[in-house]
Order: C-alpha cells, then structure tokens, then sequence
C-alpha cells in the first residue's frame, strides 16, 4: 500500500473520531444535529476511502459481486419448500436418535453399572 493511500486511511479515521467527538461535545437537547454531525463524518470518512486504493477495491470487489448474483439460479418455491421440509424431518430423526442414544446410556450407566436405580 502506498503512503498516500495510508494517509488517506488515517485521515478517514480521524475525521470518524472527530465525528464521535463531535456527538458527545454537541449538547444532548439537539439530537438531529448530534447524529447529522456524525452521519457527516461517516459520509466524509467514506468519501476519503473510496479515494484510496484500497477503497476503489472495496467498490470494484462490491461491482464483481452483484454480477455474480445476478448470475445465481434461484429454486423455485416448491423446491424451497421440500428442502426445508427435509431439513425438519432430518433436525426430528436427529433429535429422536440423539434422546434414544441419551436415555439408553443414562439406563446404561445410572441403573445397570452403577446400580441406582433400584
């Protein structure tokens, strides 16, 4: 990374604790001013960043991802549906094993090793 673009970076930060500061310098009365100030400073701090080098990724890497969604094949509702329904009836058979597995290890030990239960 360049250095200008590391200024620019901590110049963007700066300007997102001026904001902070800002907030809490500003009297508690005027509300809508406090977080105008510091929507201000995120806005101003972004502008800064996207600047950069880093930041014209940051939007280039943003650009590529859309267009890759744009390209996903979505499931119909109906084969929403049934996987969701599958999902349910394998989270059920699951849930069934894992409570028989729990109860015959807990007669297991408690009744029959270790002779408690009688």
């Amino acid at each position: 990374m360049e250095m200008q673009d590391k200024i620019k970076l901590i110049l963007a930060g700066l300007v997102v604790v001026a904001g902070v500061v800002g907030f809490y310098l500003i009297p508690e009365g005027q509300g809508l001013l406090r977080a105008l100030a510091f929507v201000a400073s995120i806005l101003l701090a972004a502008g800064v960043v996207w600047t950069s080098a880093p930041g014209k990724g940051l939007v280039t890497y943003a650009n590529e991802s859309m267009v890759e969604a744009r390209k996903v094949v979505w499931p119909t509702r109906k084969e929403a549906t049934q996987v969701t329904l599958m999902v349910f009836v394998f989270v059920t058979v699951l849930a069934l094993f894992m409570w028989l597995v729990d109860s015959s290890l807990s007669w297991l030990f408690y009744d029959v090793i270790l002779g408690r239960g009688r």
